[in-house]
């Protein structure tokens, strides 16, 4: 035992205390350039999710399971951006990109947490849609706002128990240098990677909690399509499917960009690691997918259009 006194001394005196964020580019006329760019897609954000949340609150015709579970997607989006996107947008304007451990373990925190939410979030909106479809009868008394309370409460609770468990697992371990990491956010792979303890078991932890949560939503959301093709399937009529159909259209088209780009970062990091790729991959799964949720559900959904001109509407009426 009389080595392992030094050893935590030494431990001590070299435990890192900040990370270095290699940003994007290295180079400052491209971070300029770069600056106004992600300014204007993070502001698109906000103001399109927040437009998005007091639209469904101020009109009574979209207080309806889905319009609800949308607007907690919306909120998800916007603080899963806000988690990087702010300190991304700073690093632009800096010499040094540095973040300190804490803040660092907060910053995963707060992104794997909306990470996590929006994988069950989405696996919640589409049991809502296989209902809807599938049972259209008893729509009303299975969807009760309870039970649409309760499925967003467990949303966060997982999302917040899964982030909490990870977190924990990765910054419990001992970093004694090197201390950069080669993406404009704490990403908990890089991060990992630079742990000077053994890693195995935060590794596992990661592998069972991607597992738990994001493919046991990923097989709900299956699941739930296979019964709405299923339940279209006996549709007689042509418009009657194509209506079914369109309810869905948003819902599978952010599926379909939410799980396909997860895959992608997670199978590309597995099978080589290209740094480049890998930040292009990241961008387009923090900055740009928070921006595109809510356009895809409003530009081609009537009755987000439909309220948003009763709401304009209410507001030039009013008396002066």
């Amino acid at each position: 035992m009389v080595p392992h006194r030094p050893m935590e001394e030494d431990r001590n005196e070299t435990f890192v205390v900040m990370f270095v964020l290699l940003g994007l580019s290295d180079k400052k006329e491209v971070q300029l350039m770069l600056f106004p760019i992600f300014l204007v897609i993070y502001l698109v954000t906000l103001i399109w999710n927040l437009g998005l949340i007091i639209l469904i609150r101020m009109d009574s015709q979209l207080h309806t399971p889905m319009y609800f579970f949308l607007s907690f997607l919306s909120f998800i989006d916007m603080c899963y951006s806000s988690s990087a996107t702010p300190r991304m947008l700073s690093d632009f304007l800096k010499e040094e990109k540095v973040i300190s451990f804490i803040t660092c373990a907060t910053q995963y925190f707060v992104g794997s947490w909306m990470a996590h939410a929006e994988c069950c979030l989405l696996a919640t909106m589409a049991y809502d849609r296989y209902v809807a479809i599938g049972r259209p009868l008893q729509y009303s008394a299975v969807m009760s706002p309870s039970l649409c309370q309760k499925m967003v409460a467990w949303t966060y609770g997982t999302g917040f128990l899964g982030s909490i468990i990870q977190t924990v697992s990765c910054f419990h371990l001992y970093y004694c240098g090197p201390n950069t990491i080669p993406n404009f956010f704490c990403d908990i792979t890089h991060i990992i990677s630079l742990s000077c303890s053994n890693p195995f078991i935060s590794q596992m932890i990661l592998f069972m909690e991607s597992i738990f949560v994001g493919f046991s939503s990923f097989l709900v959301i299956l699941l739930s399509y296979a019964f709405i093709a299923a339940s279209i399937l006996k549709i007689s009529s042509v418009k009657g499917s194509a209506k079914a159909f369109n309810t869905c259209a948003s819902h599978l088209a952010v599926v379909t960009i939410f799980y396909g780009t997860g895959f992608s970062v997670y199978l590309h990091r597995s099978s080589s690691h290209n740094e480049k790729q890998d930040k292009v991959l990241s961008v387009f799964y923090v900055v740009l997918i928070p921006m595109l949720n809510p356009l895809i559900y409003s530009l081609r959904n009537k009755e987000i259009k439909e309220a948003l001109k009763r709401v304009i509407k209410r507001a030039t009426h009013l008396p002066h």
